[in-house]
This record gives structure tokens, sequence and C-alpha cells, in this order.
């Protein structure tokens, strides 16, 4: 049972509980993964130690070969963990509002736009490339979704570039461990202030439909991608 703090919250686990529970998740996804970490970093400590044998600097080489190997390591890690994630989050319903949710760069996710009985779903991504709709589901059945959308905001949005994005596995589709990927190239078109005013002017629209509770498995810590470069 986590720990509580004084004002009743519950306490984030440690760094290296933290680890070790990825740890074990990635080592039931994929048996393979921790040895292939392993590896990576004894061969990345062999190579730097060889390096420093064969120049003559072997004292120094000992100490950067454990620090390298350690920083591979751990590089290693976090890709085949963040992989293990996205495998175990795919295809549920929420899914890609998950990995919306945990995005850098000043994102304002609006879950669940839009949505049918058969849990197919529009969400809205607010950021400097403008207005992004990340639909869910089939793709026969998510474009009229993304549609009648992309129509009722437009007023709203103006002359801000709205995309649309489908992620599934359908032809033509995002696989939802590359929807992050996909959403960082996007082009840089408003500033922060028209951010703002953009996000102003859709929330004050009414919503459709509201998010079904409980569709990403407990415990799962969708990994942050990286930060953006600003102009």
């Amino acid at each position: 049972m986590a720990k509580k703090s004084t004002d009743g919250a519950q306490q984030q686990p440690g760094r290296l509980k933290q680890i070790r529970m990825v740890a074990k998740m990635l080592s039931q996804a994929d048996p393979k993964a921790l040895p292939i970490v392993f590896g990576a970093s004894i061969g990345t400590l062999v190579v730097v130690i060889l390096i420093g044998w064969l120049i003559d600097q072997l004292f120094f080489s000992i100490p950067l070969g454990i620090l390298a190997a350690a920083a591979v390591g751990m590089i290693v890690f976090g890709q085949l963990a963040q992989r293990a994630q996205y495998k175990l989050i795919a295809g549920q319903p929420g899914a890609a509002a998950a990995i919306l949710k945990n995005m850098r760069g000043g994102w304002t996710v609006t879950e669940a736009v839009a949505g049918n009985r058969n849990l197919d779903m529009v969400h809205r991504a607010v950021g400097r490339p403008g207005v992004v709709l990340v639909s869910e589901g089939p793709r026969n059945r998510v474009g009229p979704l993304l549609g009648a959308e992309k129509k009722r905001i437009s007023r709203a949005a103006q002359q801000v570039p709205i995309y649309d994005v489908q992620v599934g596995e359908d032809e033509g589709q995002i696989p939802v461990g590359k929807l992050q990927r996909h959403l960082m190239k996007l082009p840089r078109n408003l500033t922060k202030g028209q951010v703002a005013e953009l996000n102003d002017r859709l929330q004050a629209l009414p919503r459709s439909m509201q998010m079904p509770k409980g569709p990403i498995p407990k415990g799962v810590r969708m990994p942050k991608g990286p930060k953006p470069k600003t102009r």
C-alpha cells in the first residue's frame, strides 16, 4: 500500500521503485528486453576499456566506461519500456488520449469531443501547430466523426489550421506508438498568445460526449516525449 503524506494525498513511488516496476512490466512484455539492456551496457563498457587499453589510458577508461555503460543502458531501457507501454495500451479505447495528455510542448487536450456507441472517438489537441483532431477507431467509422467535428469547430477556429489524424491499424492510419512523433513534426503556426486565445474560443463550445471511464490499464505510466523546439 502506498504511503500517505500529511495532507492525505498518496505519495508517488520513489525513483528506484518506479524503475523496478517498469523493469518487471518490460520483462513480462518481452523476456529478451532486459538481456538486451545488459548486453548493450556490457558491450559499451568493453569497447571503452579496449580503446583505453589501446591508447595506454586504461586507468582513465575504466570509470569512463562505467559511466558510458550506465548511460547507454538507461537509453536502451527507456526506449524498450516505451515500446512495451505503447504495445500494452494499443487498441484500447482512450489509448491515443493517454499519449496526448502526456505530451510536452504546451498542448491542451480535450478528450472525447465526439464519439459513438462503438467507442470510436475523437480527441482535440490544441498547440503551436493549431488544432489537431485525433480519432480512434476503424477508418470507415471515424471519417464522418472527424468531418463533423472539423465542421463544428471551424467557425471558432477561424483561420487556424485544423489537422486530423486517424490512430489505428487500418491502411492510412497511424499506429498509436507513432502518434507522438507524428505530432512533433507538425509546423509551429501559432504563438503562445494565439494558442491561449484559441483555447478560450474552443473551450466555450459544448461537448457532445464524455470520455468512457477506465479504458487504460491501472499502473501504466505513459512516457513523455522530447520537448519541441521553439522559435
